[in-house]
């Protein structure tokens, strides 16, 4: 079993900036990819963006030039780096795992992301 606790939510101005940090632990094997959703009140929960084992990176076009992701494998863990946020960037964001070891996606509990106008 996967466990993905996310922290660094928070609420801030537009323009400003934050970073989530998603660790994993447990029987994590071997990783197909890892990634970000947001959910907003309302809507379905959709990608933000995502790297595979390969190297490479999906980002959703509303992000672009604006969010990056990282990883440190030795924490086995993985940041968001959002900056020049946005008032639509509001939303409650998961982080995510695909295995390749069980093939199952893991969801982390989700940490909330507030940016005033």
């Amino acid at each position: 079993q996967v466990q993905l606790e996310e922290s660094g939510g928070g609420l801030v101005q537009a323009g400003g900036s934050l970073r989530l940090s998603c660790a994993a632990s447990g029987s994590i094997g071997s990783i197909a990819a890892r990634g970000w959703y947001r959910q907003a009140p309302g809507k379905q929960r959709d990608l933000v963006e995502q790297s595979t084992a390969g190297g490479c990176t999906d980002y959703v076009d509303s992000v672009k030039g604006r969010f990056t992701i990282s990883r440190d494998d030795a924490k086995k863990t993985v940041y968001l780096q959002m900056n020049d946020m946005k008032p639509e960037d509001t939303a409650v964001y998961y982080c995510w795992l695909l295995s390749w070891t069980d093939g199952h996606s893991y969801w982390g509990q989700g940490t909330q992301v507030t940016v005033s106008s």
